[in-house]
């Protein structure tokens, strides 16, 4: 008689998180029987759907605490920092080439974008400074504030690290001398407090699938007024700043999911915070040298970056995947391997970087799945050890 084989323990919530059954019940209807087009005005169907994107609208909104009209809907955050970067040079109009100040270990749709402008010779890249846990230097970001530059970054959590970064400072610093500041708020939005409006950003963006919605979805918060180019044409839509037949069910999605983390973000963070610091714990109990990367007193609840010196993070994945979903780094280099651009910005020795393992909880991590976890890592690591 055969017994049952169990998914593998899934602790990779900063790469995606599965939908939440609550949110997927809302898009179905939204795929079967609301099916309407937003754009359509000439039917019930179109109002029907343009009325699901405009409370949509609101519920991200209240989540990100900014206005309803301020945002706008693409496909993730990959698009919507493309759309405020080269929106926002495309639409520069200084007299000297633009500047875009950028931390070293934000996200590959940041440093991958500006890469693309500076090839073009359409903007210089100025790297702010950070320390080994992945701090900023706030001191040496207003001199480069202060330098003259035409658009900050600087993300609001590290998908790898998991560091929460001070970006109400660092938008009263932007404010001061006058420079537009977009965050990348796709790890943080529902899982810290956000204020678009109280901080003074003028973008920021998230992505539906980071916050228990689908793939496929997310938003840019543009504040009001701000001057930004399209670049996607074709109808007009969305105030003429982003093109394209809006993906209802999927807007519902992420209109779903942000609601459900506005009533209970607070609560699922300290659960997730606590079975961290327990699985944290045991692992430090177990594995001997383990080193724990980023900034441990500013971090998000469910992240925990660890280093086992000298051990490959490749053996040791090829060890656990069948029985436990973790990574050596971030979801965003179409599956090819390469050292991590986050640890090597923070200066870590190879050793580090090489043994460096990425986990992730989020709200259906279970306290059991936790010690199961730290057993099996721990075995990996002996059994990976006794090969060396």
């Amino acid at each position: 008689m055969s017994t049952l084989k169990l998914p593998p323990i899934y602790l990779d919530y900063h790469a995606t998180t599965p939908v939440d059954p609550r949110v997927a019940e809302q898009m179905l209807h939204y795929m079967t029987v609301a099916f309407g087009n937003a754009s359509s005005i000439d039917h019930i169907y179109g109002d029907e759907a343009e009325k699901a994107v405009a409370l949509a609208a609101s519920q991200v909104a209240e989540l990100v605490g900014c206005a309803r009209k301020e945002i706008i809907f693409t496909s993730g955050a990959t698009e919507s920092i493309n759309l405020a970067i080269q929106g926002s040079i495309l639409g520069y109009q200084g007299k000297n080439k633009p500047r875009i100040a950028v931390t070293p270990v934000e996200h590959k749709a940041v440093l991958d974008t500006c890469a693309a402008l500076a090839k073009k010779g359409l903007a210089d890249i100025v790297t702010l400074r950070i320390d080994s846990q992945g701090r900023i230097d706030l001191e040496s970001l207003e001199k480069v504030c202060a330098s003259g530059i035409s658009l900050l970054c600087v993300m609001a959590a590290n998908n790898e690290i998991g560091n929460i970064y001070p970006i109400d400072d660092i938008a009263k610093i932007a404010q001061y001398y006058d420079i537009p500041f977009l965050s990348d708020a796709s790890q943080a939005a529902g899982k810290v407090r956000l204020n678009f409006a109280d901080s003074g950003m003028t973008m920021m963006a998230i992505s539906a699938h980071k916050l228990y919605g689908p793939k496929g979805v997310g938003a840019l918060v543009v504040k009001k007024g701000y001057r930004l180019e399209p670049i996607l044409f074709g109808g007009g839509h969305q105030r003429g700043i982003r093109s394209g037949t809006l993906n209802v069910p999927g807007i519902v999605g992420l209109g779903a999911a942000c609601r459900l983390r506005q009533l209970e973000m607070a609560e699922d963070e300290e659960k997730i915070k606590f079975l961290r610091d327990k699985l944290q714990s045991l692992l430090l109990d177990k594995i001997p040298d383990l080193v724990i990367n980023g900034d441990v007193e500013a971090r998000l609840a469910g992240n925990l970056h660890i280093s086992i010196p000298d051990i490959p993070n490749s053996a040791i994945i090829a060890r656990v995947r069948s029985r436990l979903a973790i990574s050596t780094g971030a979801a965003c280099s179409s599956g090819v391997e390469s050292p991590s651009h986050v640890l090597q910005a923070l200066g870590l020795p190879p050793s580090v970087i090489t043994g460096a393992l990425r986990i992730g909880l989020g709200k259906f991590t279970t306290a059991a799945e936790i010690e199961q976890a730290a057993d099996i890592l721990a075995d990996a690591v002996y059994r990976v050890s006794l090969l060396l």
